[in-house]
């Protein structure tokens, strides 16, 4: 049973690895774009305080060497992307941000640190911070419930990361089986509702998906025929003013034409005038 919980624990290692690693291509864009757009921040300072917690538990713990190593590395993928996000986030959300990890990830930590090596002793030490971390661990799974909100109002995946929601899913099946394997309640609860979670992000981006490449075919559809009635439009503007300017062309050379024709010649006009006048005069 040892052995086998070393290799759950070993490969519970990669697949965190993997969660921590899977925001990087979501930075990318957010680094080359040079803004954090519509993703949300709360999920990385959470975790940032999960792992952080959770190295401190490896320490604690007797034999929690796996514990320790994967959430000091996850610690530090953490407050890369919190850097990351404060640097490139709009005025007015980096200073609540900044707000939050100073609370969350600096002052918290700090306190549970000095509380437990100060005032408290023997296993109650584990205790306290099993439970904490427990606490931390299921808000980080449930952090994600906001970014699930915005699926489904705007009925779109694009800002939930796929390979996260699956990985936190595969990550929390891991450590549950390890936490059954080492009997560990503290890693076994959270990690067991955020199997639940996960599921439900990955149920949420089957049905979401499918509907945001029928919109966007929709749209692509919709500015295909606005392009086309555009241009047919502007044929039929420019037929009509080439048919006005024909009219107009053509009354003024009728008009042109009826002023040259030859008038009667004023001599002749005046002669007729007379002889009606002599011939009214006679008897």
């Amino acid at each position: 049973m040892a052995s086998l919980s070393f290799m759950v624990g070993i490969f519970g290692n990669i697949i965190s690895i993997l969660v921590f690693t899977s925001p990087i291509k979501t930075f990318w864009q957010v680094v080359k774009k040079r803004c954090t757009e519509n993703y949300k921040g709360v999920p990385y300072i959470t975790t940032l305080l999960s792992t952080s917690l959770w190295s401190f538990y490896g320490i604690l713990k007797p034999g929690g060497l796996l514990v320790l190593t994967v959430n000091a590395a996850g610690a530090i993928m953490q407050f890369i992307y919190v850097t990351l996000f404060l640097i490139y986030a709009p005025k007015d959300k980096r200073i609540q941000l900044m707000k939050l990890v100073a609370l969350l990830d600096v002052g918290f930590p700090g306190v549970v640190v000095a509380v437990t090596l100060l005032a408290i002793h023997g296993n109650m030490r584990l205790t306290v911070v099993g439970i904490l971390c427990a606490a931390l661990t299921i808000g980080m799974y449930a952090s994600p419930l906001a970014v699930m909100r915005t699926v489904i109002k705007t009925k779109s995946v694009k800002y939930m990361p796929f390979f996260l929601s699956f990985f936190l899913f595969l990550n929390a099946t891991v450590w549950s089986i390890y936490a059954v394997l080492v009997k560990d309640f503290y890693i076994g609860v959270p990690n067991g509702i955020g199997f639940i979670l996960g599921s439900a992000q990955l149920i949420l981006y089957a049905i979401y998906k499918k509907q945001s490449a029928a919109s966007k075919l929709e749209e692509s559809t919709e500015e295909a025929e606005e392009d086309g009635s555009a241009h047919l439009v502007k044929g039929d503007v420019e037929i009509g003013s080439y048919n006005v300017e024909d009219e107009n062309q053509l009354k003024n050379r009728t008009i042109a034409k009826g002023r040259s024709l030859p008038k009667p010649p004023v001599i002749r006009q005046y002669s007729l005038q007379k002889i009606m006048k002599t011939l009214s005069m006679s008897p």
